[in-house]
């Protein structure tokens, strides 16, 4: 594996499924999707049935509490090795050029390894690579039980590069009729079409490498994210699975203290993350918001008190008529202004925080659903990805309320993570839930 270290990549080992694999059956979406819906993971499963898929090799988070767990992580650890023997992979050397057909076009990505030494996901964190979101920390043992042992890695993990000029993935672009293709396929349940191509030309690599050295020059960065001189770099950013990323660090940091031989340590495959690279100024990638959903209110009819309450008076609710107005209205506010939507079973109400507790909405109404869970006032609260999870899981009991959140501006991404830290805990989202990253490539963890 070809390593740069000054920039904390490294050029992969890639495993793909062998030609006669129907890649359809094969791709699956990122396992922290849908995590409500169990219905879309039963359409997945039929779909799929007996047929090689990348489903038979992730745990699909909408079963991470379910009694028989410890099976399923049996399984799937024993069908990762099955594969590999059955030589269902066809193994390249090399970054992998992507496109991912979306609702606003074709996302463009590079896959490649990062190194995991220079990666930091505390909240306050001066390293390469960081986190732009917080991390629940309870989140992390269970999937360290999962990916600990497995012979595999199959990353869903998408991380940003603040490039204006698109001078890292723009190269793989302009020569692109240069590369061998390696796929072009239809994603299932109309999820768009994904195309890969393995940049196997030294210089277009070359070419990819000088752009993110450009990048991780100091004047160049302190100039572009409008930061002071001596302010730490950060070269990459997590954009999609943090929790996956902090879980494959916890597993390196364990190994680290495992191991007393430095070399051994330098080669190994634990000390890198397969990951997609996508830059933040692509026109196709959308910064989503991640709305809310409270389930089982104890006490529906006070939820509006008890919201009061909290912020000691200081929000306001105006009603709706539908949906669609209300959205309008939370999409339509000032620029300084927090506001979000309530939604009940047959309600519609937009929140305005008159004196907010963070700097952005999410963060002040997460204090609140922070609080009210603590408090036990509901049963769960689940993040969700788009306004039709959001209106059915509304409405499917008289005691579950959802909260419509505005999109975040994605350019302020950067300098904000910079100078303030990882934001509140899902605050945006890169697409719709359908847009997101499809498994299909893989790597070795263990020989």
């Amino acid at each position: 594996m070809k390593i740069y270290d000054s920039l904390a990549v490294a050029i992969p080992e890639v495993l793909l499924p062998v030609p006669e694999i129907d890649l359809k059956k094969w791709a699956v979406i990122a396992c922290d999707q849908y995590t409500s819906e169990p219905e879309y993971w039963q359409k997945v499963e039929e779909l799929v049935g007996d047929s090689p898929s990348t489903l038979h090799l992730i745990y699909p988070e909408v079963y991470l509490n379910a009694p028989d767990r410890e099976i399923r992580i049996a399984r799937i650890q024993s069908a990762m090795k099955d594969y590999l023997k059955r030589g269902l992979f066809r193994q390249l050397s090399g970054l992998i050029y992507v496109e991912r057909e979306t609702a606003h076009g074709w996302r463009k990505g590079l896959l490649l390894c990062l190194d995991l030494d220079r990666y930091d996901y505390n909240p306050r964190a001066t390293s390469l690579i960081r986190a732009t979101e917080g991390t629940i920390l309870e989140r992390i043992p269970p999937r360290v039980q999962i990916r600990e042992g497995a012979a595999l890695e199959l990353p869903h993990v998408m991380i940003l590069i603040d490039d204006p000029e698109n001078l890292v993935i723009g190269p793989a672009t302009d020569h692109k009729s240069e590369l061998t293709q390696l796929y072009d396929f239809d994603l299932m349940f109309d999820s768009g079409r994904l195309r890969g191509f393995l940049v196997q030309k030294p210089e277009v690599e070359n070419m990819i490498i000088t752009g993110l050295q450009r990048l991780a020059e100091a004047s160049y960065f302190q100039k572009k994210c409008g930061v002071p001189e001596g302010t730490s770099l950060m070269l990459f950013a997590v954009g999609d699975g943090n929790h996956s990323l902090a879980t494959a660090k916890t597993i390196w940091e364990k190994a680290k203290a495992r191991s007393s031989n430095p070399e051994e340590l330098w080669v190994s495959p634990l000390r890198y993350a397969l990951v997609e690279v996508v830059n933040l100024h692509d026109e196709s990638l959308v910064f989503e918001p991640i709305h809310r959903v409270l389930f089982e209110v104890k006490n529906p009819a006070t939820l509006e008190t008890q919201l009061k309450e909290f912020f000691q008076g200081q929000v306001v609710f105006q009603p709706f008529s539908d949906f669609e107005s209300l959205k309008a209205a939370v999409k339509a506010r000032k620029e300084n202004e927090q506001i979000a939507g309530l939604i009940g079973p047959d309600s519609f109400q937009m929140l305005r925080f008159l004196k907010p507790t963070h700097n952005l909405t999410v963060g002040s109404l997460q204090s609140f659903l922070d609080d009210f869970l603590k408090r036990k006032e509901a049963s769960g609260l689940d993040y969700v990805h788009g306004d039709d999870s959001l209106l059915n899981l509304s409405g499917k009991s008289l005691n579950n309320f959802g909260f419509y959140l505005p999109a975040m501006d994605k350019n302020q991404l950067f300098p904000t993570v910079i100078l303030d830290g990882a934001l509140p805990r899902k605050t945006f989202s890169m697409g719709e839930a359908w847009e997101k990253r499809f498994y299909l490539e893989a790597r070795k963890l263990i020989d």
